[in-house]
């Protein structure tokens, strides 16, 4: 038997979830791409092709790049300086700032971690101002900083009327989102803007075609007649590149990071390489937990390949509890409660399928057309024991069940995802359906179906009033005589038609700044009021439409309808003045009452009070 002891997966072990240093991460990887001379995983940096233009040119602005820790600050500032026929050497000593002449004979300063400067060096940005401001400037600027880290380091330096003036235009730059504001020699490229869901399968391409593979060409664990026997980091490798054209691993990661961003959870690329590293090598019972070619054999031999499953590592469960609740991927990814989640469907499929004739299809396809992770021996016997009721086999199946179910949610083909309800497996159920027919219709400029509108609008009613209304072609606006955020509202206010009706409507879309929304329109003289529409309020409203809210859901998206609500509300006061609607009789009080019917419509009623004065 050969068994290859490959640098490629030493190095790719670097990336996963192993205690480090963080602030140094960037030069520990490139010390070890130059002593084992391995070829660096290389994914397309977004804009450092632009940034290299920019410095390149005749006239060049300064630069600002921030973003979160692992985005590629640190790397976009390398790739940049190396462009410019900096010296690697150089780049790796000591110096917080670097030098280097510019073809427009500029010269450019590197800045390549603002918080590491002293309160002495930072004394730099005062060039760094009239840099901004004067476009004649001999001098030009490259730096990275967090967010924070941009806003706190003027702090720390003597305050005029210029510095305030780029103090203002860098927080507005990122406040606003935009790249460059007129009057200002400056650009800001904010690196946690770069989509996740766009750079993961990138990720994925250049580890899965690394040449680092070719060490594994002559291993005997490679390929083998015997299922059992095969080594799991090669598998993990198959799998994750997809059979016959089916990359279906990747596509739902990249549904989940899509959502995660949709909720406003940003992942950096750090977290995506140590996401593609923990895929490919988790084991439990492996060194730190990442697998080695030593740690592979041992598994193999210990019958333990089922534990390096691919679609457990997706979630990190090969690691600690701790480790997978401090690191930002998988403490991002575990909310979706995969594994935890489930339906009677799914669940009777793998405890019963292979006796139950009816479901017994799915649980050949599904079950034992895997025998490497699916109907493995692990499985197959607390499966037999469960079910003849040995004794403490429970616990056992149960873990071994929640691992199938993880399994499923990265298996189940596309056509049948609604037969079995594919997002069942997670915490939220409408997570396909937002994402799908929701987002990536409105990111189209399309129209979202109107019975997704409705549903959301009455889910709004029932929030608005207290009252499980279902009214869907119209909002029901309505107080409780005191303040707008009472959980029960019987004061009719007003009513607002869905569909396009006098100036009215509601309608999802994407809003000026591409962000997804929920918008409602009074009347054409009146700007719209948006709602911000996440994946976590579009499953509230869902929920409340159809009659179920688990206990898991916080207050706070309760709170946020009824902030929305107050919205409407001033809106509609503002309304009735333009209308002149609040010309009243002052010696008569009424007042509309509302009230479900026998259909859970809501109907109202005018109550009159009439007083005299004496």
């Amino acid at each position: 038997m050969t068994i290859i002891r490959s640098e490629w997966i030493s190095f790719l072990r670097q990336y996963g979830p192993i205690p480090r240093n963080d602030n140094m991460y960037d030069e520990a990887i490139h010390r070890i791409i130059r002593r084992k001379k391995i070829d660096p995983i290389i994914v397309e940096s977004v804009y450092l092709s632009e940034l290299v233009e920019n410095f390149k040119s005749s006239n060049p602005k300064s630069v600002i790049l921030t973003g979160t820790a692992g985005d590629g600050k640190t790397y976009n500032c390398r790739e940049v300086w190396l462009s410019l026929n900096g010296s690697l050497q150089t780049w790796q000593n000591d110096d917080k700032i670097k030098e280097v002449l510019l073809p427009s004979s500029k010269k450019l300063y590197i800045v390549k971690d603002l918080s590491e400067l002293r309160d002495e060096e930072r004394e730099i940005l005062k060039l760094f101002v009239n840099s901004v401001l004067n476009s004649n400037d001999s001098n030009v600027f490259l730096i990275a900083a967090n967010d924070g880290q941009l806003i706190e380091a003027w702090k720390h330096i003597n305050s005029d009327h210029e510095t305030e003036r780029v103090k203002q235009c860098v927080e507005d730059l990122l406040v606003s989102e935009l790249k460059e504001m007129v009057g200002y020699h400056l650009k800001l490229y904010n690196l946690s803007q770069i989509s996740a869901a766009t750079l993961f399968p990138q990720i994925v391409d250049v580890v899965l075609e690394h040449p680092g593979w070719n060490d594994c060409n002559n291993c005997s664990l490679k390929e083998t007649d015997e299922t059992d026997k095969k080594c799991p980091i090669w598998e993990n490798r198959k799998r994750l590149k997809g059979f016959k054209g089916d990359k279906l691993i990747r596509s739902r990661v990249t549904d989940l990071l899509e959502l995660c961003e949709l909720n406003g959870v940003h992942l950096p690329i750090r977290q995506l390489l140590l996401l593609v590293s923990n895929l490919l090598l988790g084991h439990p019972e492996a060194k730190d937990r990442l697998m080695s070619c030593f740690d592979a054999v041992k598994i193999v031999d210990d019958n333990k390949t089922s534990l390096a499953s691919i679609y457990r590592n997706v979630l990190g469960e090969n690691l600690t509890e701790r480790r997978r609740e401090s690191t930002d991927v998988f403490a991002t990814l575990s909310r979706f409660g995969i594994g935890y989640e489930t339906s009677n469907t799914i669940d009777n499929i793998l405890i019963f399928g292979e006796d139950d004739p009816d479901l017994n299809m799915y649980y050949e396809e599904l079950v034992l057309n895997d025998l490497y992770y699916g109907a493995d021996q692990r499985f197959r016997a607390n499966q037999k024991d469960y079910l003849e009721g040995v004794i403490d086999s429970g616990e056992s199946f149960l873990n071994s069940l929640q691992s199938q179910r993880q399994r499923l949610f990265f298996v189940i083909p596309r056509e049948k995802e609604e037969e079995l309800k594919l997002w069942h497996l997670t915490t939220f159920q409408y997570a396909g359906e937002f994402l799908s027919d929701v987002y990536r219709v409105a990111a189209k400029n399309g129209k979202v179906m109107s019975k997704i509108t409705s549903r959301i609008s009455q889910g709004l009613n029932r929030i608005f009033t207290g009252l499980l209304a279902k009214n869907n072609d119209e909002l029901i606006l309505a107080t409780s005589g005191s303040h707008s955020q009472a959980k029960v509202s019987r004061i009719f206010e007003e009513r607002i038609s869905v569909p396009k009706k006098r100036g009215e409507n509601v309608q999802i879309r994407m809003n000026d700044i591409g962000k997804l929304v929920v918008e409602v329109k009074l009347s054409p003289s009146i700007a719209p009021v948006e709602l911000p529409l996440t994946l976590v309020r579009y499953e509230f409203l869902s929920r409340v439409a159809e009659g179920a809210l688990p206990g898991s859901f916080s207050r706070e998206c309760y709170e946020d309808i009824l902030g929305f609500k107050s919205k409407l509300l001033k809106k509609l006061e503002l309304r009735r003045k333009l209308d002149e609607e609040d010309i009243v009789d002052e010696s008569d009080l009424s007042f509309r009452v509302i009230w479900l019917n026998q259909d859970g419509l809501i109907d109202d009623k005018i109550v009159e009070v009439n007083y005299n004065e004496e």
